[in-house]
C-alpha cells in the first residue's frame, strides 16, 4: 500500500518502507555519480617533475588522465620564500586567468591559496601555477616574458610549465570542469 505524505508543499509517494537511504539507492535508476577532478604536482627535481590531472572515479582507482614536465623554485627548502619549491600539502586554486597581468606573471595563471610551510611560521604568498609570457599569452623579449626552453623550469617557488602546456593545461582544465584542487608530494 502506499502512503502519501506531505511535505513542505510537496505530496510524497512513499511505499511501505520508511527509513535512511544511501544516496546510490536513493538515486533514479540507471544514475551514476559523477566524477571529479584536481591537480597534482609530484615534487622530483626543481626542473623536471610533474603536474597530472587527476580524475576521481565512483568506485574505481583514481588516474592520471593527462601530464606535464613542470618545476617549482630553485632549491629544495620549501620555506624559503621566492627560492624553494611549493611546500606539500593540499592547497585550494583561487582563480584560473589567461589574461593575468603581474608585476612578473603575466598570461595563463592559476592562482593558489597562501600555504604555511613545515617550520610553522613561514608562509608562502604569491603562488601560482604559471609559465613565462606576455599578458596577452605570446612570448616577449624579456626574462619574466621570453621562454628559454628546457632549461627554463625553475622558478620563485610557483609550478612553472612551458607556454603550450600551461595553454593545454588550461584547455584540459576547462573541459572538465576547472578543478578547484592542488596536491603537492615528493
Amino acid at each position: 500500500m502506499t502512503k502519501r505524505v506531505a511535505v513542505a508543499g510537496s505530496v510524497l509517494a512513499l511505499g511501505g518502507f520508511i527509513g535512511g537511504l544511501t544516496p546510490a539507492q536513493a538515486a533514479p535508476s540507471g544514475a551514476q555519480e559523477k566524477s571529479t577532478y584536481y591537480f597534482k604536482f609530484d615534487k622530483y627535481k626543481n626542473t623536471d617533475s610533474r603536474l597530472y590531472l587527476i580524475e576521481r572515479r565512483p568506485e574505481k582507482p583514481e588516474r592520471a588522465i593527462a601530464n606535464w614536465r613542470a618545476g617549482s623554485g630553485h632549491g629544495t627548502d620549501s620555506c624559503k620564500k621566492n627560492v624553494g619549491w611549493l611546500p606539500n600539502g593540499k592547497y585550494k586554486i583561487k582563480k584560473y586567468y589567461t589574461t593575468y597581468n603581474g608585476s612578473l606573471i603575466k598570461g595563463y595563471a592559476f592562482a593558489l591559496e597562501d600555504k604555511k610551510c613545515s617550520d610553522g611560521t613561514t608562509t608562502r604568498t604569491e603562488l601560482f601555477i604559471h609559465s613565462e609570457m606576455k599578458q596577452n599569452g605570446s612570448s616577449g623579449n624579456t626574462e619574466a616574458t621570453r621562454w628559454d626552453g628546457d632549461n627554463d623550469y625553475k622558478s620563485a617557488g610557483c609550478i612553472k610549465l612551458k607556454p603550450a602546456d600551461i595553454k593545454a593545461v588550461y584547455n584540459k582544465a576547462k573541459s572538465v570542469g576547472f578543478p578547484t584542487q592542488l596536491t603537492v608530494v615528493s
